[in-house]
């Protein structure tokens, strides 16, 4: 049922009100002497008046944009991050120095992997830092200085990613 704000009821329990907003599942009505009373979409009213005006259907754009940026905020979710091309395929070969030990081999991509979910807890770290209501500025500031000091130590990888934008920084003051 399609109702827009502003279309009028009549509720056997509630009386007449108008519907001031309208979730995926209900509808909230304004009641005289009631206030906002949240009614389920299939609850029992009869429509005195049907409103409906064309600019209050969701946008599916606006939807994916809201919750994606949801996603970005408050989870490790994150866009796809590439491996350069010429590493696709490629193991990673560490050799103990004693020769008569056994080397072991890493798919690279299995490493990569494992370096772009460093990166991406680094960073969901940080924005916990950030949003910590009982840290002040100095302690946040601090904190975020030994991450960045981190992202330092981590830009040796940055060999392995395709695009620049992807890449470790640390201080750029630290040569």
């Amino acid at each position: 049922m399609e109702l827009g704000i502003g279309s009028r009821i009549e509720h056997p329990r509630f009386g007449e009100g108008i519907l001031a907003a309208v979730t995926p599942t209900s509808f909230k009505f304004s009641f005289f002497g009631k206030g906002i009373v949240e009614i389920a979409k299939n609850d029992d009213f009869t429509i005195l008046e049907k409103y409906y005006d064309e600019e209050q259907k969701i946008d599916p754009y606006d939807l994916r944009y809201t919750l994606r940026k949801l996603l970005e905020e408050y989870s490790d979710l994150t866009q796809p991050v590439l491996m350069g091309e010429k590493w696709k395929g490629g193991t990673l070969l560490m050799q103990p120095a004693d020769r008569n030990l056994k080397p072991k081999e890493v798919p690279i991509e299995t490493f990569f992997h494992k370096i772009v979910m460093l990166r991406d807890r680094l960073r969901v770290l940080e924005q916990k830092i950030n949003a910590h209501k009982q840290l002040d500025d100095l302690e946040k500031v601090e904190m975020q200085q030994y991450i960045t000091r981190i992202y330092g130590s981590l830009t040796t990888f940055n060999v392995l990613f395709r695009h620049n934008a992807d890449y470790f920084v640390g201080d750029k003051s630290e040569s």
